[in-house]
């Protein structure tokens, strides 16, 4: 087994849908399963691809393909989004959907929970109307038995009419008997005989009008009876699917429109509307998903761990999110002090060298101005600022994704927001966002309606990301607790920061509840979270893809928006008009907005230069207070000394912090709130938004702060 790059552009496709092929006879595997039974780690243990895989549901939002060889057959394993149902509703649950029927899959191995077999045979026994060539994979075997639950593999088997198998993800015995299943399923060796999903009487005499008519034009592409049924659901995007995959318009086709009609009709006769039948559907196919259990589980009593009964209660839940919130920060910042200190050092020193490199190679000084001085010592600053903080945050944050606590937070968090008419999983991206926000509003796919998802989408900013974390941090030890040192200054630092994130969410919820109440109203719908087991971590893949996955990534981004930043910013700096620096006379302009809502002209032209990647905004303030064309290397103390000589006081720092909170996002994730929402305008919205919250937020604290002052 193993990963092989090699690709001779073979496709199977239906529809968009491709697959590479690294030859003719490779045998095309859809992965499918309910998210988080381990399906993505039984596909990287076949194909030694690791690709991200969480513990919690929607990290997979799109298809990833890989390669294994058995004695017997080349296989393309391509592992789908994880989905409760065929019946999508979230655009990757259409994903899913989309490749099981339409990706010319030779076979699907749909991966189940053994701990809840009966949730997850509802996807199976549904696929396995579509691809009869279905291999069920009963994982986590291990977990099972130490819940007391005993599965009994060959009368499950027996029932569904399909090959079964237990396996242990990380036990490459159990892997081996799922290969050799799959290569006499492949071969013809086994032949299935599915067991055939069966509803109540009113909806099986509406398909046996249908389900002839469909026939004749389905053939053997689709399932009749299958086709039918989703016809009669009336979902007019996967008709559509259906029609573009049949080259038939089965709207046009008279036979299909009379016998659809006499169907609906029966239907209605027996007080079974469009949503009724939904509902009737999913009933019916979760009873079919009892019954095939059986007496094949002998299941022990479901109840909340002791654990979860602390973490996840009403008094206990919020106080342990909130301490653990604070003892991730002052990891983080205990951990990126020195390592931040050195690299700057060091970068800067670099820089150092490449300009009398520079000057005694005779290059043109404005040159060395915008390559070195500009583009190079900002990209140095985020560097140096980001990668440590970040090297250490993102592991933890997946540590606890790993162990299973993250949706507990998102269980804690699905009250507040159903009270403000979102959606619960909008804990989730919002949880993601504190990474990247680009990756959070992404992770909004997760959310079914498009109401709730575009009211995630537009309130993800207020979870600052790991660009705005070193700005906030840097303001509150700076200025609230620099008389604080060694350890209690970092437990100081690291309880204010923990306080403004509270403010974040706190300002995620209003803002949704204001969204829900006027341009994107509507009620919140219902959703199913499952509390995963606790797992133990797997430490060095956390570190791989913390690393790569998110650290480097989000590192990578902010850089290639820094240099080009830096040079522009240099040319402001340094290109004078009438006797003084273009960016003087920005800062002069915007001086008065920026005295109003308790800050300056500099910080509000920071803040803005800052678009690109709001790493830059402090030492584009630095800079420009010491009427410098350069970035320069400037410590915490220097810092405070050069802030305080430019009028600020602790009125100033709390605006920044909150302006640093509510501002518009970065260009990076503009881009995405366009390409995910559909449009300029929720993009504009969402540089809006927050801003005007900003705004608000900064001038109440200017204007308060001006009473205690007297200022």
């Amino acid at each position: 087994m193993g990963l092989t790059a090699k690709s001779t552009g073979f496709s199977a496709a239906g529809g968009d849908i491709a697959v590479r092929k690294n030859s003719p006879d490779d045998k095309i595997i859809a992965f499918a399963g309910n998210p988080n039974v381990g399906k993505s780690t039984v596909f990287n243990a076949l194909t030694g691809l690791h690709q991200h895989t969480g513990n919690w549901s929607g990290k997979t939002v799109a298809t990833a393909q890989g390669h294994f060889k058995t004695k017997r057959f080349s296989y393309i394993p391509v592992d789908i989004p994880g989905t409760y149902s065929l019946l999508a509703h979230s655009a990757e649950e259409e994903v899913a959907r989309d490749f099981i029927c339409f990706g010319g899959a030779d076979a699907a191995v749909v991966v189940c929970d053994a701990t809840c077999p009966e949730r997850s045979l509802n996807l199976a026994l549904q696929i396995m109307e579509v691809c009869p060539k279905t291999l069920v994979c009963m994982n986590l075997m291990d977990e099972a038995e130490r819940r007391g639950i005993k599965p009994n593999i060959e009368l499950l088997e027996k029932e569904l009419g399909v090959p079964v198998v237990g396996t242990s993800a990380h036990d490459k015995k159990t892997l081996s008997a799922l290969t050799e299943k799959l290569d006499k399923l492949c071969a013809g060796e086994i032949v299935p005989a599915p067991r055939r999903l069966h509803y109540i009487k009113p909806i099986e005499q509406a398909l046996d009008i249908l389900t002839p008519a469909v026939e004749k034009i389905t053939k053997n592409a689709l399932p009749p009876r299958w086709t039918a049924l989703r016809l009669l659901d009336n979902d007019s995007s996967f008709t559509a699917g259906i029609e573009n995959f049949l080259g038939v318009k089965l709207s046009e086709n008279e036979e299909i429109a009379a016998a659809l009609e006499h169907a609906q009709n029966l239907l209605a006769e027996n007080d079974i509307t469009a949503d009724r039948l939904k509902d009737r559907i999913v009933s019916c196919i979760m009873l079919n998903a009892e019954e095939a259990c059986g007496d094949a589980f002998s299941a022990v009593p479901r109840t909340l761990s002791r654990a979860d009964k602390i973490l996840t209660s009403r008094v206990w839940g919020f106080p342990i999110m909130f301490l653990l919130l604070i003892l991730v920060f002052w990891i983080t910042i205990i951990g990126a002090n020195y390592p931040s200190e050195l690299l700057s050092k060091l970068l800067f020193g670099l820089g150092d060298w490449l300009s009398e490199l520079m000057i005694k190679t005779n290059a043109p000084e404005w040159l060395r101005g915008i390559l070195i001085d500009g583009a190079y010592r900002v990209l140095a600053w985020v560097v140096a600022v980001m990668l440590p903080p970040m090297a250490i945050f993102f592991p933890l944050f997946s540590l606890l994704e790993d162990l299973g606590y993250l949706p507990r937070i998102a269980y804690n968090l699905d009250r507040p927001f159903c009270k403000c008419n979102a959606c619960g999983k909008q804990a989730l991206t919002m949880c993601m966002g504190f990474g990247c926000n680009a990756a959070g509003i992404v992770g909004c796919r997760i959310i079914d309606s498009r109401r709730e998802r575009l009211i995630a989408m537009l309130t993800n900013v207020f979870a600052p990301c790991n660009g705005r974390f070193p700005m906030i941090l840097t303001i509150i030890s700076v200025f609230f607790a620099r008389k604080a040192s060694g350890v209690w200054g970092s437990l100081v630092s690291a309880a204010l920061l923990a306080v403004v994130i509270v403010a974040g969410i706190l300002a995620t919820l209003g803002v949704s509840k204001i969204l829900s109440a006027t341009i994107l109203k509507g009620e919140p719908s219902s959703f199913t979270l499952e509390l995963p087991p606790y797992r133990r971590p797997q430490i060095g893949k956390i570190l791989l893809r913390s690393l790569l996955d998110r650290t480097i990534f989000v590192l990578g981004r902010a850089a290639a928006a820094a240099a080009p930043a830096g040079a522009v910013i240099w040319l402001l700096a340094n290109v004078r008009a009438g006797g003084a620096p273009i960016l003087s006379y920005i800062t002069s302009a915007l001086d008065p907005f920026g005295r109003f809502i308790g800050m300056d002209g500099v910080m509000i032209t920071s803040f803005l230069l800052g678009l690109p990647a709001n790493e830059i905004v402090i030492p584009l303030a630095a800079m420009t207070y010491m009427q410098q064309g350069a970035l320069s290397e400037i410590a915490p103390a220097q810092m405070y000394e050069l802030f305080t000589q430019n009028g600020w006081t602790w009125v100033t720092a709390l605006c920044v912090i909150a302006f640093s909170l509510m501002h518009f996002p970065c260009a990076t994730s503009l881009l995405t709130v366009k390409k995910e929402a559909g449009g300029w305008r929720w993009a504009a919205l969402a540089f809006a938004i927050p801003t005007v919250c900003g705004v608000v937020c900064c001038a109440v604290i200017a204007a308060v702060g001006r009473i205690f002052t007297g200022v």
